[in-house]
């Protein structure tokens, strides 16, 4: 199981959101380049990183603080929102980032995806699936479509992608677990890999997460809160040289 430690960036700082609303923020670092740098340090072989501002203005806004973590650690590190052009995918790629998360675009525009996937390879291109009562959110989480998960998921499949970040939103910063039956059903139904996302506070519910199959999960507020120890959960669900 892969962990990864997420690093949301609103105005340049550290901060994590409750449900995805953006006046329920919380600052924990004015710093993300140094909380990059402290994942690192306690054992974290991948960052998920968050561009909260870029997500609602379609483009990449917070790029300094983006740029100086790329720079400051030896990590892969993946990123989301904003992602609505090539030349978006194209730019972070040069800047450093390994793979590109895109989410509104991905329901608006599936072919974009399917674009994405032959120009810049499977291995850079990663789909979030945002979702409310099943429904696939857009636009930094502010509308709501009618796409189901189950069926976007299924469309990225045949479009090559490999990789999924599925986020319930009504988990998402309030520290009441995963959504681990509707994560499982989105991995069973699919041989891709699938990253639980929202929800996640404690070392139980990363051993649920684990013990269903799932490919990895994010921590955020959990770490924050210092609810889970990264280096203990790290060890123990992801092992040495794994």
């Amino acid at each position: 199981m892969r962990l990864y430690p997420a690093i949301d960036i609103k105005g340049g700082q550290c901060v994590r959101l409750r449900q995805g609303l953006f006046d329920e923020v919380q600052v924990y670092s004015n710093s993300p380049a140094d909380v990059a740098a402290l994942w690192e340090s306690q054992g974290a072989r991948f960052l998920h990183l968050v561009d909260l501002d870029g997500a609602l203005a379609g483009k990449l806004v917070n790029e300094a603080a983006i740029r100086g973590i790329v720079e400051r650690v030896n990590l892969p590190v993946q990123l989301g929102g904003g992602v609505r052009t090539m030349e978006n995918i194209k730019a972070l790629l040069e800047t450093g980032i390994f793979r590109v998360i895109i989410g509104t675009k991905a329901v608006e525009e599936p072919e974009f995806v399917r674009q994405a996937v032959e120009t810049f390879g499977p291995e850079h291109i990663v789909v979030g699936i945002d979702a409310k009562d099943g429904l696939v959110a857009t636009r930094g989480w502010e509308s709501v479509s009618t796409v189901t998960a189950q069926e976007l998921c299924a469309q990225m499949e045949d479009y090559g992608v490999r990789t999924i970040v599925y986020t319930d939103i009504s988990k998402d910063g309030m520290m009441q677990g995963p959504n681990v039956a509707m994560t499982k059903l989105l991995s069973d139904q699919t041989s891709m890999d699938i990253i639980a996302s929202g929800g996640v506070s404690s070392m139980a519910d990363l051993d649920a997460v684990a013990a269903a199959g799932i490919h990895g999960a994010i921590l955020g507020k959990a770490l924050y809160e210092k609810k889970i120890d990264l280096a203990e959960a790290v060890s123990r669900l992801e092992g040495e040289g794994k």
